[in-house]
């Protein structure tokens, strides 16, 4: 397929997730606990099933990879990774800061990515050689001319193990760290591709977590990479960084001391 006809199709899965989504939100749904302590809801299966239906009807060789439903092997290459609803907890406490992700990757590298906000109908998209948008503007992120200058968002503390933590304080001590934001999951990394804040930094994540957000920060002029400063891709580990700027990407993995 043409990358404008992947972008059709990963629209439609935004569009069939929102759909799945919505009548849930505020609603006073219980949520259960999976094998690893992390919530889950009615609405992340069922934006998922919506979504890999759709998937399986138009791309059946494609591999599809969920946060709730595992992995369906394809023979194509092109590997599709879903993630219902980045931020469960604030989707449960009624924040309409969570997202819909969705991206594709063609062996093992992120090409194309979508975070989706379904509730303030707000839509990112990336995809590799093309601008970033945001609800069909283009958007950049912005200078950051010296580290302490720079706005540092996470999604919170009870990510970090003690050695992470203790990186991630060495990080924030050299940022304009009064400024410092906790919480937003994956609508960090869209902020921070339409400029409005300028470091995001997280450990533990999944494939799903951070897939899509890649090409959405690179295409708007950014930089994602793991705490060492390598490029991400589908063996890629947890830790890791959003830079709003890239000449700032020495002094943040100097920063973070991150020898590992």
């Amino acid at each position: 397929m043409k990358i404008d006809q992947d972008l059709a199709l990963a629209l439609r899965l935004a569009d069939a997730a929102g759909d799945a989504i919505r009548p849930h939100f505020r609603s006073g749904l219980d949520a259960e606990r999976k094998d690893d302590a992390s919530p889950v809801t009615v609405a992340d299966r069922a934006a998922e099933e919506a979504m890999r239906r759709i998937l399986k009807a138009e791309v059946p060789r494609d591999e599809i990879v969920g946060e709730e439903f595992g992995t369906e092997a394809g023979t194509s290459g092109r590997t599709w990774v879903l993630d219902p609803i980045d931020g469960t907890v604030s989707f449960i406490a009624g924040r309409p800061i969570f997202g819909t992700l969705i991206a594709l990757l063609v062996d093992g590298w992120p090409v194309m990515g979508v975070i989706d906000q379904p509730i303030l109908g707000e839509r990112w998209v990336g995809a590799s050689g093309m601008a970033t948008t945001f609800n069909g503007r283009e958007v950049r992120t912005r200078t950051c001319r010296q580290l302490s200058d720079a706005m540092l968002a996470t999604t919170g503390p009870q990510y970090f193990d003690d050695h992470q933590g203790d990186h991630f304080m060495a990080l924030a001590a050299r940022t304009d760290h009064r400024r410092m934001m906790m919480g937003g999951d994956c609508y960090n990394y869209g902020l921070l591709a339409s400029g409005q804040i300028d470091l995001v930094c997280e450990a533990g994540l999944k494939l799903h977590d951070w897939a899509a957000l890649v090409p959405i920060v690179e295409g708007a002029g950014g930089t994602m990479c793991d705490w060492n400063g390598e490029p991400l891709h589908a063996a890629s580990g947890g830790e890791v960084l959003a830079i709003g700027d890239p000449a700032r990407l020495e002094d943040v993995v100097e920063a973070l001391a991150c020898h590992h």
